[in-house]
């Protein structure tokens, strides 16, 4: 099975393709898509759609999933994940993909067996689960990675 984990958000969204094999899991691709801040919202939206369009395409996943929205102190911040969140929605619905929402816990928990662990905790562990020689890099990427074992 072929998971697509994202990591929403409009100046950076997370990615990742991973393979589960019975117990074994292995990363195939992963990285962000940025975007550039002076470019219109709209724009911003439209370049994060059409990239998750192009994974979807060229990777083909089985499932899809997403961190859904949590608290965010920052109301702006928040509506600007939201709106990513959309976008990504949108492209999973385009290709008729099933698709998971996984909250902040349940990483933690799938990753770490801890629900409080904290990104350091979080991306060591995504390290080692997938065998990589260093911490994915930029965070998003290791976040994706970790939606998508979550969600495995």
């Amino acid at each position: 099975m072929k998971i697509l984990g994202i990591d929403p958000g409009t100046a950076t969204t997370g990615f990742a393709v991973i393979k589960k094999n019975g117990c074994e899991v292995a990363a195939l691709d992963f990285g962000v898509i940025s975007t550039q801040p002076k470019v219109s919202p709209e724009e911003r939206l439209l370049e994060i759609f059409e990239n998750i369009c192009e994974l979807i395409e060229s990777h083909k996943p089985d499932l899809v999933a997403v961190e859904s929205l949590f608290f965010f102190k920052n109301q702006t911040t928040a509506f600007a994940v939201a709106q990513a969140r959309g976008v990504v929605l949108l492209s999973v619905a385009k290709f008729h993909i099933p698709l998971v929402e996984i909250t902040p816990l349940q990483v933690k928990m799938a990753v770490t067996g801890y629900g409080r662990a904290d990104k350091k905790q979080i991306q060591a562990m995504v390290k080692e689960i997938f065998a990589l020689k260093k911490i994915p890099k930029p965070d998003d990427a290791a976040d994706a990675l970790a939606i998508a074992f979550a969600a495995s």
